[in-house]
């Protein structure tokens, strides 16, 4: 029983799917937007946007805590530079997801999730 399970398993053990996250979050910040499966896209989007978040904090704590999640040096500071900064008066909502259709190969849910604009 699921009771009291936050998110989706993913067919992932935990740590799998907590490197994972962070890959795609390093990704959807370098490039904008990623393509993925809509269950992964549902996962990732509330793990970007609280990094997000405390981008707009700009301190140093919480670019420590940000770049426990995001390993590439460059990626860590366009998040704070440029992201962050992006959406200071936006109050949440950094991102979209967009149905794709289904995947040729075996038929999967894709979606892209996109940051906004402003």
């Amino acid at each position: 029983m699921r009771h009291r399970a936050k998110g989706r398993q993913l067919s992932r053990t935990s740590t799998h799917k907590r490197a994972m996250l962070n890959n795609m979050a390093t990704s959807l910040f370098a490039h904008g937007r990623v393509i993925t499966t809509e269950a992964k896209a549902k996962e990732l989007r509330p793990f970007a946007e609280k990094l997000i978040t405390m981008a707009r904090r700009g301190d140093l704590h919480s670019r420590r805590l940000v770049g426990r999640r995001i390993k590439d040096r460059e990626i860590l500071g366009r998040l704070f530079t440029e992201i962050g900064p992006r959406f200071a008066a936006r109050p949440g909502g950094y991102t979209r997801i967009l149905k794709m259709g289904h995947r040729v190969g075996d038929g999967a849910d894709v979606a892209r999730i996109e940051l906004l604009a402003e």
